[in-house]
């Protein structure tokens, strides 16, 4: 495997478990908020520090790709973006309590956030287009994404999609980096060196 792409992708996988754990934070910060308690305060600090170490991650680990990869441009394009929709999404959510415009439990910003999510996932197929394996993974992984929404309709906040997607999409660049490896997928990249079949012949002389 290209040490550039392997790079990125266990990244980028490590930025979604730092992203998983900022969830689970949000959740125990919000069932135990007490405005004066040392324990809220230390929540949301660790809460921070995995955001921004998650964020910082993610966007090394996308850049490490994007510059490894050739060509599908969707897919670069539709993960950094990605990157920074969530972060923002974690920042209003960590702040929600100072925010009166936010809506930490709208169901149309869980919809939008899983469409937006799914779409980017979907870019992954860009990776070796009408492959089987590549396609079934990028399949489970969007419908966990889908049932990030699941949680507004029983009245949790959007940090339930937020550890959902986290969860899906560290499936898809475990899923991706596995598929690499076994050679059930190839990425071109640059710097590759093209190979080259060799044919021999054999001359029989009567």
């Amino acid at each position: 495997m290209h040490e550039r792409l392997n790079n990125g992708i266990k990244y980028c996988f490590i930025a979604n478990i730092l992203f998983f754990a900022f969830g689970i934070i949000c959740l125990f910060y919000y069932n135990t908020y007490d405005s004066e308690s040392l324990f809220s305060k230390a929540l949301e600090i660790i809460a921070y520090i995995s955001e921004i170490c998650g964020f910082c991650l993610f966007l090394w680990g996308d850049w490490l790709m994007s510059t490894a990869m050739r060509f599908r441009r969707m897919m670069k394009i539709c993960i950094t973006i990605y990157i920074f929709i969530e972060v923002l999404m974690m920042i209003l959510e960590l702040n929600s309590y100072r925010l009166e415009f936010y809506k930490p439990y709208s169901l149309l910003l869980a919809m939008v956030h899983s469409a937006f999510s799914g779409l980017t996932c979907l870019t992954f197929l860009q990776l070796d287009p009408d492959k089987k394996k590549l396609e079934l993974f990028t399949i489970i992984s969007i419908a966990i994404m889908f049932c990030g929404m699941l949680g507004n309709i029983i009245g949790l906040r959007i940090y339930f999609s937020i550890i959902v997607n986290s969860v899906a999409f560290a499936l898809m660049f475990f899923s991706v980096r596995r598929l690499i490896e076994r050679e059930d997928i190839e990425v071109d990249c640059h710097g590759d060196k093209a190979r080259v079949a060799e044919f021999t012949s054999k001359i029989v002389d009567d």
